[in-house]
């Protein structure tokens, strides 16, 4: 039976980058994935391409090809990945050019278009999934609407020989089932088969944290070297079947519990993960270690493909106005709930008009509020925080600017003080009937083989 082994080298846009160098040199992979895009990402992307319409692609394109491109040309490993987020074209013409200045000219790369679905959201004036109203209520802070598409175009960009193959939005799991049909020539109506597929996806999409990243907990759940974590190998079988391992010797550990916190994780429901190929079935996976770092994973299964795309909606929704500042030694937690206070009856005596507002002291009380706090040791330091919801920029400007006077007109010795205003862009969810997503191959460099 014929095997493939695919390597996970990101899991999120700021994920480190030598754990993907160190599964490209050692790892004896086929293809790298870099899954890099999340819901907010790619609506800040669109804002970045609104900007300069040669951007919108994953501010860490560049270094991460650099870094991957000359071992992976020369093994032969074919890389695919979402860090096209706004501007899979642009991403696609950006790394055909630094092959070229890597002297490898003939490297052919494709973009994945079509994700974004703006135009026919608003046609249709879709309601939104997570609170009442439509897209078109959104009016002008209405920014982005991406679908997330499946393995179609992918795996036709790997049958016509892309070594890398750039998409936008697209379903996580989906970028790692696409080597598998193209591989293994799977069909796309086998649910069963996509539903394993979907299963190995799921795992390996979020990279060190199938190898104990974000599952460290010290004497309950101990990993080993997270400084030099590495990065997941799924060996993947014709039939589906899925061994999770890691490169031997990296940090990390590939366990029984790892595997099952990550098969978990962001599931709605394990009996019907919905995806744009196949509506998964993990309720009946089984996990079992056969090895040093070596688990087992079997059981997956699969239905019919929902009828319609799901499509993240990137939109404008408030302004957060923030300030902290830090006091300590004798006293620090008395003085900096004075600030608090001060902070509170500032804010009514000036009028700033906040929707929202939380006073925290990190480390105190900003996790768990303070009934849960107020039995706790009273700290040698404190850090107040502030933080506001406002509809416009100025008011939220106003928020920070009231931490600030603290320096002179509040509690003694209160230091480093910080005050920001920004912008929220929130992410809402709507539901597109499938063929409304075009979605379409372009390839860019290389030669014709």
């Amino acid at each position: 039976m014929r095997t493939i082994r695919i390597g996970s080298g990101a899991g999120y846009s700021g994920d480190r980058i030598e754990p993907a160098v160190e599964l490209a040199e050692k790892g004896d992979i086929q293809y790298l994935v870099f899954e890099c895009l999340g819901e907010r990402t790619v609506a800040l992307a669109q804002q970045a391409r609104l900007k300069n319409p040669e951007l919108g692609y994953d501010p860490l394109l560049e270094e991460r090809m650099r870094a991957v491109l000359p071992v992976c040309a020369a093994k032969g490993i074919k890389i695919v990945t979402n860090m096209g987020a706004a501007n899979p074209l642009a991403a696609a013409r950006k790394t055909a050019a630094i092959a070229r200045s890597m002297g490898l000219s003939s490297l052919k790369v494709a973009a994945v278009i079509g994700d974004d679905v703006l135009d026919a959201c608003k046609d249709r004036d879709l309601p939104i999934m997570e609170f009442d109203g439509t897209i078109g209520q959104l009016g002008n802070r209405l920014i982005s609407a991406n679908a997330y598409l499946g393995v179609g175009p992918m795996a036709e960009a790997l049958r016509g020989g892309a070594d890398v193959v750039i998409t936008g939005r697209a379903s996580d799991p989906a970028l790692f089932l696409a080597p598998l049909i193209h591989a293994f020539g799977w069909p796309t109506d086998d649910w069963n088969l996509l539903g394993k597929g979907i299963v190995a996806g799921h795992l390996l999409e979020c990279a060190g944290q199938v190898t104990g990243g974000y599952f460290a907990d010290p004497t309950f759940k101990d990993v080993p070297d997270l400084a030099r974590l590495g990065f997941p190998i799924g060996e993947v079988g014709e039939d589906g079947s899925l061994i999770i391992t890691k490169v031997e010797g990296s940090g990390g550990a590939v366990t029984a519990q790892t595997c099952k916190e990550q098969l978990l994780y962001e599931v709605h429901d394990p009996a019907r993960y919905l995806q744009p190929d196949v509506t998964a079935d993990f309720s009946q996976v089984t996990v079992e270690e056969i090895g040093l770092n070596r688990v087992r994973i079997s059981g997956g299964r699969g239905r019919e493909r929902p009828p319609t795309l799901k499509v993240s909606v990137g939109y404008v929704d408030s302004f957060i106005g923030e300030g902290q500042i830090s006091y300590a030694g004798p006293g620090a937690l008395a003085r900096g709930r004075l600030a608090l206070d001060i902070v509170r009856e500032r804010l009514k005596l000036t009028g700033v008009a906040a929707n929202e507002v939380r006073f925290d002291l990190i480390g105190v009380d900003s996790l768990h509020g303070a009934q849960v706090s107020a039995r706790a040791n009273e700290p040698y330091e404190v850090r107040v925080r502030v933080n506001g919801r406002t509809d416009n920029l100025r008011e939220a400007v106003r928020i920070g600017n009231e931490i600030e006077t603290l320096y002179t007109n509040g509690p003694a010795g209160g230091g480093g003080a910080f005050k920001s205003a920004r912008d929220v862009v929130a992410v809402a969810s709507v539901l597109l009937p499938r063929e409304l997503a075009t979605p379409q191959v372009q390839f860019v460099g290389g030669v014709e083989r």
